[in-house]
């Protein structure tokens, strides 16, 4: 049987399996990452029961695993359960009919996300319906600073944040190495009202993204639309962008 930190009298039948899997999203809420050998000690179980499970939790979105480090955050499924501002919009209700929206107005595939310290975590996306399409991240973890998306939501935050944010400075081998130069980009982000990628974090793949922001000033997350380089233009850019503010005022608004 799993210990748990509290004093409650275990119940007179336990369910083990169950048991495991709760204490598995316990972990997950109040930890910023856990690695394989973390949840293997805590449940008492095998790797290789510790890893299927976990790849149960990234199957349903409970669960990411970030591809350089191998270790597990918590998931936009289980996200959507916790009450705290990166997650104030409802992903079946708010976050999904606009992406659709936004996804079938521009014919390119459209992403949600929050900040995850220095990473963008994709919460929801809806992909373009064209063969020659850029594949949805949902669920993924990606540079913040590499990302249209990314850069957006930095944007909306002041240089003193960002730079709290940044302490070791960004690191990409083909974006900003240079912290200044980040700031750079973000300040002409910010002059233009929204960000642009050119193939930084995948040859051939351009997007735009803006972030998602109350009245208040709160950062509820970012927006992007995402398509081949092949389908890209100013006009095109300049058409998506303002889809984006549309959708973007719409999901402020709708925490009001």
């Amino acid at each position: 049987m799993v210990e748990v930190a509290d004093e409650r009298p275990a119940p007179p039948y336990p369910i083990e399996s169950v048991d495991r899997t709760l204490t598995l999203i316990r972990m997950l809420a109040e930890r910023r990452e856990v690695k394989l050998s973390e949840v293997r000690e805590q449940l008492g179980v095998g790797q290789s029961t510790a890893h299927r499970l976990l790849a149960m939790f990234v199957y349903r979105g409970f669960a990411v695993q970030d591809s350089a480090t191998r270790a597990y955050r918590a998931g936009p499924a289980l996200l959507t359960l916790r009450h705290d501002p990166e997650v104030r919009l409802d992903v079946a209700r708010d976050i999904r009919p606009m992406l659709s929206w936004l996804a079938r107005e521009s014919g390119e595939t459209a992403h949600f996300g929050v900040l995850d310290g220095t990473d963008v975590r994709y919460v929801d996306v809806v992909e373009s319906n064209q063969v020659l399409r850029v594949t949805g991240r949902r669920a993924q973890t990606r540079p913040a600073h590499a990302t249209s998306i990314g850069r957006a939501m930095l944007s909306a935050e002041s240089d003193a944040s960002v730079r709290a944010r940044y302490r070791g400075g960004p690191s990409h081998a083909d974006t900003h190495t240079d912290f200044d130069a980040l700031l750079r980009e973000l300040a002409q982000s910010r002059r233009r009202g929204y960000a642009r990628n050119r193939g930084d974090v995948e040859p051939g793949v351009c997007s735009v993204g803006v972030a998602v922001v109350t009245r208040d000033g709160e950062l509820l997350g970012g927006l992007s639309v995402a398509a081949p380089e092949s389908r890209w233009s100013t006009p095109i850019e300049r058409a998506d962008v303002k889809l984006l503010l549309d959708v973007a005022a719409k999901l402020a608004a709708s925490t009001e």
